[in-house]
């Protein structure tokens, strides 16, 4: 029976499956980081055939029939060759297929291969697909590329409110005691002080993030402000998806990705809903459920011709698996 391996490659961990034609999934696994903007495509492409050789036990290549490979860093259709290249000529499939990471959200979350996702976690993204196969996607480099949002520019902002309020240079916020409190810091600066020494590892404001929601709850000015922020630039990247794609009018789900989306904030969820219902009356939300690595093997299945229930058991295995 033909197989699927499908890759989920994040900047955090890659995350991989092994996937029959009818929808078994024999096994999984993890790896480190997909990061070729930081190694070098080859480095981050052995990142995957290493764990690949791991799952199949060692198994000669090709490991299976088809890769569904959905990647960080596969932002350009360049990236996409040169990634593509790189894993074929490491014998993990017969057959490779590459795209961004976003587009396995999109594939995990919606019940159709089509539809809008938006991904927020430590940064965001989104992308689309029409029901004819048309793509719309963002380049998502970050501020450069107009980009601004996610968990490591929420993160930022909170610090800079806090800063300002414990100085007075802005008004008093809720987050300075967020600030404290997470870090056990008597203030702010302590804090800051601690970063730039590098005591404390700046990746770790994003744990702030949380906490955010909750002092929003409570009618922070500044908690809601960057709350409704994010919401529009969530709900703007989704219009522009659907626009593009001349969906607007039409019945389509947008998916919701990443931990600063998944974790379901109601009034970021509503604002979101809100900004969409005016602009695409017959979107409707879809938050995710599934992991990435999901809709990879899903699309894996799209390539294979798979039938609808080989599918259908691949969400049930990581339905239960959640």
């Amino acid at each position: 029976m033909r197989t699927v391996l499908a890759v989920d490659g994040g900047n955090s961990k890659t995350h991989l499956a092994l996937v029959t034609e009818d929808g078994e999934v024999i096994a999984t696994g993890a790896a480190g980081p997909f990061v070729p903007h930081s190694v070098g495509v080859s480095a981050a492409a052995d990142v995957v055939a290493r764990a690949a050789g791991t799952l199949l036990g060692g198994a000669a290549p090709p490991c299976a029939d088809v890769m569904a490979a959905y990647l960080a860093g596969a932002d350009f259709p360049e990236e996409e060759a040169a990634l593509r290249a790189e894993l074929a000529a490491r014998g993990c499939a017969k057959e490779v297929s590459v795209a961004n990471d976003t587009f396995a959200v999109l594939r995990a979350g919606a019940s159709r291969p089509w539809g809008v996702a938006v991904v927020c976690g430590a940064g965001m993204n989104a992308a689309g697909v029409s029901p004819t196969g048309q793509t719309a996607r963002f380049p998502a480099l970050g501020r450069m590329s107009g980009d601004w949002g996610g968990g490591e520019e929420l993160a930022d902002e909170i610090l800079w409110h806090a800063a300002r309020a414990e100085d007075g240079r802005g008004p008093a916020t809720a987050l300075t005691g967020l600030v404290k409190s997470h870090f056990g810091v008597a203030g702010v600066t302590e804090l800051i002080l601690a970063l730039h020494a590098g005591e404390v590892d700046r990746a770790r404001l994003h744990e702030l993030v949380p906490g955010l929601f909750a002092v929003a709850a409570e009618g922070d000015a500044a908690a809601s402000a960057l709350v409704e922020r994010q919401a529009a630039e969530v709900a703007v990247m989704a219009e522009v998806c659907l626009r593009r794609l001349d969906l607007l009018s039409t019945s389509v789900e947008v998916v919701l990705g990443g931990g600063v989306l998944t974790a379901g904030d109601p009034t970021m969820l509503g604002l979101i809903e809100a900004a969409l219902a005016a602009v695409a009356p017959r979107a409707g939300l879809v938050v995710a459920a599934l992991p990435p690595v999901a809709g990879a093997a899903l699309a894996g299945l799209d390539l294979l011709g798979a039938a609808d229930s080989a599918r259908a058991r691949v969400r049930d295995h990581f339905r239960r698996s959640a």
